[in-house]
């Protein structure tokens, strides 16, 4: 018998970990503290514009996205997209454009629902004009995917939506056993940091820690291979952290330094302002580190990159960050999805000399941008991490490799991503957890600098954000 669909907008979703992913349009309205900029959008073929994955059932409303294959970017506004019935249309609002190579996925939930056997049907404005289409005769699993982006043929794949599809990129999926020792030993006293560690970068001789009830902690060595609070200039329990103004709670899940080191300032992710914890607030805050032994940092700067980016729950945004030299990326080719080139570091305003790629626990995408010091976010990447969520990354200057975690959601798994002939980060490895560690919170992850290479090894750290135990660090090894 034919199948009945989903009424509209009572379409029920599955549970997705502690709030349902909802991806919406990027707005175009930004906070003042960062300006967004994208490629200037003209006319284009209408066939560079491709239908490039669909997603009909799951923890996602139905969704489908589209991809930019050409070479110019595309004003998409008041494009339609229908599904096998004529009367039903979802409109691309006013003001979203395509930049080469781009993708956009679009919640049609609410204007109608994919069944098991439909199509995806995109228009010209007006509705009259057909772009392109897909059909299929079962729901996606999790996701239908163009391989490549664009202009390959459709097929089943992880769901990637807002981001490039998982076409496979040469790294082996199946993952493999933990590339270092497989003993692991706690590196912090009892019940020293309490719950809610989250982000880690080590600098050396000190452990930088970003806790999400809005602190950030220095942490000099213990003499036993661990680490403790530094005593000295108010870090003694950690520093508050607050906005600019010296207002509000920065739900504070990651930190990461520049080339600058400490003396450039400290870089958190935050995903929301504690004082308004219903509401995302995705950002980049930055604070100077040599202010005194005052209790608390007010940030001198903020981009705020919520508009620009698909909607998650309040808390579900910014996991991760780090950072990467501008001498990297070039030296490797890098692709800038912004310009659709080879990224150049000159076409931007003065910055940090590196880009910053942030994990979002909700999607499982890394972004990189680039942030300039008068407040301009550009992005330049985006990319998928295979992953349900993303809870930190970290750039190993030594391997060029780039770290991305999930945490015990993922049962530890860990995976590598170098940059590809093509100019974009691709699977190089997937990797289990030491099997010596439970399968913990850890929401944070750090490696040590070449100089501790002993052995053929050096340490690596992790922040488990339940301190299970009374411990929130722990430490192992990756072979080096």
């Amino acid at each position: 018998m034919p199948e009945v669909r989903a009424p509209r907008g009572r379409r029920r979703l599955a549970p997705f970990r502690r709030a349902s992913l909802r991806l919406a349009v990027a707005g175009s309205t930004l906070a003042a503290a960062a300006t967004l900029s994208a490629p200037a959008a003209q006319a284009a073929p209408a066939d560079d514009i491709r239908i490039n994955e669909v997603v009909t059932t799951g923890s996602v409303n139905d969704s489908i996205e589209l991809f930019n294959k050409g070479t110019a970017a595309v004003d998409i506004s008041g494009w339609i997209v229908k599904d096998d019935n004529n009367g039903s249309r979802f409109t691309v609002p006013s003001g979203t454009t395509l930049a080469p190579g781009a993708v956009r996925a679009f919640d049609v939930s609410a204007a109608f629902g994919l069944g098991s056997g439909d199509k995806a049907r995109l228009y010209l404005p007006g509705g009259s004009t057909l772009v392109d289409s897909f059909s299929w005769t079962g729901h996606s699993a999790p996701s239908w995917s163009r391989c490549p982006d664009g202009t390959g043929a459709f097929g089943r794949a992880a769901l990637t939506l807002g981001a490039p599809n998982d076409c496979g990129s040469g790294g082996g999926t199946s993952p493999e056993a933990w590339p270092g020792g497989t003993s692991v030993t706690t590196a912090d006293g009892s019940d020293v940091f309490g719950p809610d560690l989250s982000g880690l970068y080590q600098e050396g001789s000190v452990l930088w820690g970003a806790q999400n009830s809005g602190k950030l902690w220095r942490m000099v060595r213990d003499g036993s291979g661990g680490w403790r609070p530094d005593t000295a200039n108010g870090w003694t329990s950690g520093k508050t952290l607050r906005f600019p103004g010296g207002s509000g709670t920065p739900d504070s899940e990651a930190v990461t330094l520049t080339g600058a080191g400490a003396t450039g300032g400290a870089y958190v992710a935050s995903e929301r302002n504690g004082d308004a914890s219903g509401t995302s607030r995705l950002s980049v805050l930055r604070y100077d580190l040599g202010t005194g032994s005052g209790s608390s940092l007010t940030a001198t700067k903020e981009w705020n990159l919520t508009a620009g980016l698909p909607s998650v729950g309040s808390n579900l945004g910014f996991e991760a960050i780090t950072w990467v030299p501008d001498a990297t990326l070039t030296a490797a080719g890098f692709a800038d999805e912004s310009a659709g080139a080879a990224y150049d570091p000159n076409r931007y305003g003065a910055h940090t000399g590196g880009v910053f790629f942030l994990g979002v626990e909700g999607t499982g995408t890394v972004y990189g941008y680039v942030l300039e010091d008068g407040g301009a976010a550009t992005r330049i990447a985006t990319i998928s991490s295979g992953m349900s969520g993303v809870m930190e990354v970290q750039w190993e200057a030594q391997a060029a490799r780039l770290w991305l975690v999930c945490d015990d959601t993922c049962s530890g798994a860990h995976r590598t991503m170098k940059i590809g002939g093509n100019g974009t980060f691709a699977l190089a490895a997937v990797h289990n957890r030491p099997s010596g560690m439970s399968n913990l919170n850890n929401e944070g992850f750090a490696l040590a600098g070449a100089d501790e290479c002993v052995g053929g090894a050096k340490p690596v750290y992790w922040a488990d954000d339940g301190n299970t135990s009374g411990h929130a660090i722990r430490r192992g090894t990756v072979n080096c």
